[in-house]
């Protein structure tokens, strides 16, 4: 056993880049799935409706942990190999979809019925009227729920430490197992992840304000 020192709060900061691409991987994919499963949940179509409200409520309705198991544990009994930076994307992905979905949904819904029915008088299309008029407002909308949700996709990774993925939670784990000092330690990696959901809330809380202060003239 030994003491913490200089080279193990290092080893702990430098974990903080995989949780940081690991954090924009779920959010890049999380955004492209999101912004289909809102423009799904909002179509004509009925079919795709139901498809895209049965992906929120699966995702939204189980445990980020359970769905990070059933990936790493389940896809070698179908004969894939994965590995757990893989398993680890591929459920933060899927699961800020249906988040980031059902956020986006809410605030295309929240458009005025005016703005869908002056573009349906200009005889724009489906994919003019979204592009040009309906996601333009619904993304000034979306801006704050969204940064706010990062930092839920931020604190997200720790999970991926179950299965071996080696970020902030699981690097604390692995000098903890040295040092038997687990308050440092985890003391160490709670301040590491303050500082970077941090900003995050801040940044989200001002852009609310903002929006408020706009809604309201």
């Amino acid at each position: 056993m030994r003491t913490f020192g200089f080279t193990d709060f290092l080893f702990i900061l430098e974990a903080a880049k995989w949780t940081i691409a690991l954090s924009l991987i779920a959010f890049a994919g999380g955004a492209v799935g999101g912004l289909l499963l809102a423009l799904a949940r909002t179509s004509t179509v009925g079919w795709l409706r139901m498809a895209a409200r049965g992906f929120i409520q699966l995702f939204q309705g189980t445990p980020l942990l359970l769905q990070l198991f059933l990936i790493f544990f389940g896809a070698p009994v179908l004969g894939f190999d994965i590995n757990p930076w893989l398993a680890a994307g591929i459920a933060l992905v899927l699961n800020s979809s249906a988040f980031l979905g059902e956020i986006w949904r809410g605030c295309i819904e929240a458009i005025p019925r005016g703005q869908w029915e002056a573009a349906e008088a200009l005889s724009l299309s489906y994919v003019d009227r979204m592009r040009d008029v309906i996601l333009p407002q619904a993304f000034k909308i979306a801006l704050p729920p969204t940064v706010g949700y990062m930092v839920q996709i931020i604190k997200g990774t720790s999970l991926a430490a179950i299965i071996g993925f080696v970020e902030i939670t699981r690097s604390g784990q692995i000098i903890n197992n040295a040092t038997f000092q687990p308050v440092i330690v985890f003391g160490v990696v709670a301040g590491i992840y303050f500082m970077l959901c941090w900003p995050l809330s801040l940044l989200a809380a001002h852009m609310e304000r903002r929006r408020a202060v706009a809604t309201a003239r």
